[in-house]
């Protein structure tokens, strides 16, 4: 057994056995001529005409070792080579003048080795123990992901998502949140993603899901009286996955009783400062808010980068006269990129191409001049127009102005805040780094609903999200009309989480059901257990969750979730270290009542 915070390990009869007096970060505080033992990998060697070398790295950083082969304890240097496990015990000394090295903590001394053993040795590595991943096949740092993990960068990723754990444990604990672990084999709710399901031994043809979230679960935690819950869950889903994705997925769920919306957030803002504070020591202060309709317009996305500008601008007014056809009574929604007036017309089309992939019908560009605008449509336009649009965008000569027109306003919104994105990021305009600063943005009064092609609407959040309550009388007349009190977390352009206000009264909610085509039967087959609880005294609640993941890998500054999850899965969902997902033996089919028909490919 290994305690190692005490650097000790323990032997049979539990009496300690120092291996190691200090770890490789500890001598740069340790006093010169102090004899130090240290235990750990080979990260470098060098031999310099029979003196050696060596780089030992713990998870501490690095301690260089000297050490002379000619005297008895260090004999083995020669044989010595990356990766071998060894325990140094030296004297630690200053390096030579011209030999300290500024980047590294204990750059300014090192050890001179009376005795080296291995401990244990080392094949050829598959790849590079190096910061850098080039050239290196993602599948191969996974399937030896325990040798990936001994890279400096991932090591440090994995510290912090634990200080990140900690910060999160620490403020909710502070605000009287009470940590409860809900289940993880339970039943499936086919709303939204696809569940895991597992199939049940003892009950054949029956399945248990792996849970999406605890939403369920933390709003009967409600009912029952615990007021303030919070728990690092664990939860599932069987999308398709990406770079900011991952089948399982670790995030902070929260609930809390008799509380509006803004007490949500105010109770989040304070566990996020905490962590930011803790993690980078930055002060991050208050985060500002916006609502839903706010963002559409002005960044045409319900998750806003606000690191950098081009923001949109509804111009519908500009050109209500218009003889432009293509504006005609249409909303037409612009942006100025600026400085890319120089963009050249292979650009311009790819662009416009783009904004057709889409959905509009196309893309309007001009050049802003000295005199004017250079473009294709410049000819349809009046100088009074042209003169407004400038004005109203706030252009200078060398800008660019993107315009996209549409009957529907959210269809211009969305086309152009995607090309926002796009452009800006083409053009230096966006911050590549996701770490480097940190935008938190709450957005809030989302729809309530969505449209749905088959009829009915769907909900925008989850069927339990409270109606605002200035449009609840629009339910039965104009649904998609009718706001939400539901609220995300965005930071930098990505959705950390989200939440609402939830239903608790089963007169709404059976209205809600009713607008989402589902009746009471179906009602009762998939939340019954619910809806029952809440003819039991259901109390006001709100809750929110966000990615303990997406946080973690802004924070650390990298591109993909994979980099600071310990053993993630692939963007296929599979796992190169273990196999998984793999087949089962025909033994446990036959215990679970189980049959296997793999369906066959198209054309097959």
């Amino acid at each position: 057994m290994v305690d190692t915070a005490a650097n000790t390990t323990f032997d049979s009869k539990g009496e300690i056995m120092t291996m190691r007096t200090t770890v490789a970060a500890g001598i740069a505080t340790a006093a010169l001529g102090d004899e130090v033992t240290l235990c750990g990998w080979v990260a470098n060697r060098r031999d310099h005409g029979g003196i050696v070398f060596l780089d030992l790295r713990d998870a501490s950083g690095l301690a260089q070792i000297v050490a002379d082969p000619s005297l008895s304890g260090c004999e083995m240097v020669h044989d010595v080579r990356a990766e071998y496990v060894l325990q140094v015990t030296g004297v630690v000394s200053p390096r030579p003048e011209g030999t300290v090295n500024p980047d590294l903590p204990t750059g300014a001394v090192e050890v001179v080795a009376q005795t080296v053993v291995v401990l244990n040795r080392s094949e050829p590595l598959p790849f590079p123990l190096d910061e850098t991943h080039h050239g290196v096949d993602e599948s191969l740092r996974l399937k030896y992901r325990y040798l990936d993990l001994r890279k400096p960068r991932m090591n440090r990723n994995l510290r912090v998502r634990a200080e990140t754990v900690r910060a999160i444990r620490q403020a909710f604990d502070a605000q009287g949140f009470v940590e409860v672990e809900t289940p993880t084999l339970t039943l499936s709710t086919p709303e939204g993603a696809r569940d895991y399901l597992v199939p049940s031994r003892t009950q054949p043809g029956s399945f248990y899901a792996l849970p999406q979230s605890p939403q369920l679960f933390k709003q009967l935690l409600m009912v029952g009286g615990l007021d303030r819950y919070y728990q690092i869950a664990h939860c599932w889903r069987d999308e398709d996955l990406r770079a900011d994705r991952q089948p399982e997925f670790t995030q902070l769920d929260m609930e809390a009783s008799f509380v509006d919306d803004v007490d949500i957030r105010d109770m989040v803002t304070i566990a996020i400062q905490r962590v930011v504070g803790t993690v980078t020591g930055r002060d991050i202060g208050e985060i500002p808010s916006m609502t839903w309709a706010e963002a559409m317009a002005r960044f045409g996305s319900d998750k806003p980068d606000t690191r950098f500008g081009c923001e949109l601008n509804d111009v519908s007014t500009v050109f209500a006269t218009s003889e432009f056809r293509a504006f005609a009574g249409n909303a037409v929604v612009a942006m100025c990129v600026p400085g890319a007036g120089d963009a050249s017309r292979s650009r311009l089309d790819a662009w416009t191409d783009r904004s057709k992939a889409l959905g509009a019908a196309g893309l309007v560009w001009m050049r802003v001049t000295e005199t004017g605008v250079e473009s294709p449509v410049a000819k349809f336009c009046t100088d009074v127009e042209i003169a407004a649009l400038i004005e109203t965008l706030g252009a200078a000569p060398g800008d660019l102005l993107l315009m996209v027109a549409d009957a529907r306003a959210l269809t211009c919104q969305t086309v152009l805040g995607q090309l926002r994105l796009e452009v800006g990021a083409e053009r230096g305009l966006r911050p590549t780094g996701l770490g480097d600063q940190l935008n938190f943005l709450w957005v809030t009064d989302f729809p309530l609903f969505e449209p749905e092609s088959q009829g009915d609407p769907v909900p925008a959040h989850h069927p339990f999200t409270m109606p605002h309550p200035d449009d609840v009388e629009f339910l039965s007349t104009d649904p998609l009309r009718v706001r939400s009190l539901a609220y995300d977390l965005v930071l930098n352009g990505i959705e950390l989480g989200s939440g609402s206000v939830r239903i608790h009264r089963p007169d709404l909610q059976a209205e809600i059901f009713s607008v989402l085509g589902i009746d009471e039967e179906r009602a009762e087959e998939r939340f019954g257990f619910l809806l029952q609880a809440f003819r039991y005294g259901a109390p006001p609640h709100a809750g929110f969750a966000f990615g303990v993941d997406r946080l973690v890998m802004i924070l650390c500054d990298e591109q993909s979730l994979r980099e600071v999850i310990a053993f993630p899965k692939t963007q296929s969902g599979a796992d190169p270290l273990t196999g998984a997902p793999g087949p089962v033996d025909a033994s446990q089919l036959v215990d679970l009542g189980l049959r296997i028909s793999v369906p066959k490919s198209p054309g097959s």
